[in-house]
């Protein structure tokens, strides 16, 4: 896979997650109910710097948990079991917001919804992805955008977190 060009820089992805962050406070009037979980895999990270920044910003703890959604998707055999998920508070009537790496078709989305919902009655689910690059397959729209990106299907979007790839990056190919 040859890398076509670098799209987010490591500040262009912090100055995107802080932005998100605003937006979320913004548009949630504070972090009273909210909860963030990160939906795997660079979706935790990225998630959990949301969560991290929350918490700075609002001078209040704000939960964080993980969600597998392998056994959830409707393209892979699934496990009855998802034991990467960890929501270790109760979601119930709380205002959630979802995160993830790149949203494309929305499964992943979907996906996400049902094992989430599984878990419990959230007031609100919302999504917050890094990168939205279209080609919708479900009616999935993200509440918070860390960059639109316009692809055609034969490229691919590559999200580097430094957690797992030693390094912050986006980049098509």
């Amino acid at each position: 896979m040859e890398e076509k060009r670098i799209i987010m820089d490591e500040k262009a992805m912090s100055r995107a997650i802080a932005r998100i962050s605003y937006e979320i406070i913004e548009r949630n009037k504070g972090t009273d109910s909210l909860v963030i979980v990160g939906i795997y895999s660079r979706g935790v990270p990225i998630g959990r710097r949301i969560a991290d920044k929350l918490s700075e910003l609002e001078k209040t703890e704000v939960p964080f948990g993980t969600l597998d959604i392998t056994p959830y998707r409707d393209d892979r055999t699934s496990s009855d079991h998802d034991e990467r998920t960890n929501i270790p508070f109760d979601i119930t009537d709380r205002d959630v917001v979802l995160v993830d790496d790149v949203l494309f078709t929305g499964r992943s989305a979907r996906a996400a919804l049902d094992a989430l919902i599984k878990r419990g009655r959230p007031r609100t689910i919302q999504l917050a992805v890094l990168v939205d690059r279209g080609h919708r397959e479900l009616p999935i729209r993200p509440d918070y955008v860390g960059k639109n990106l316009p692809t055609s299907h034969s490229e691919k979007v590559r999200v580097s977190v430094t957690e797992t790839d030693g390094s912050d990056s986006v980049s098509i190919y």
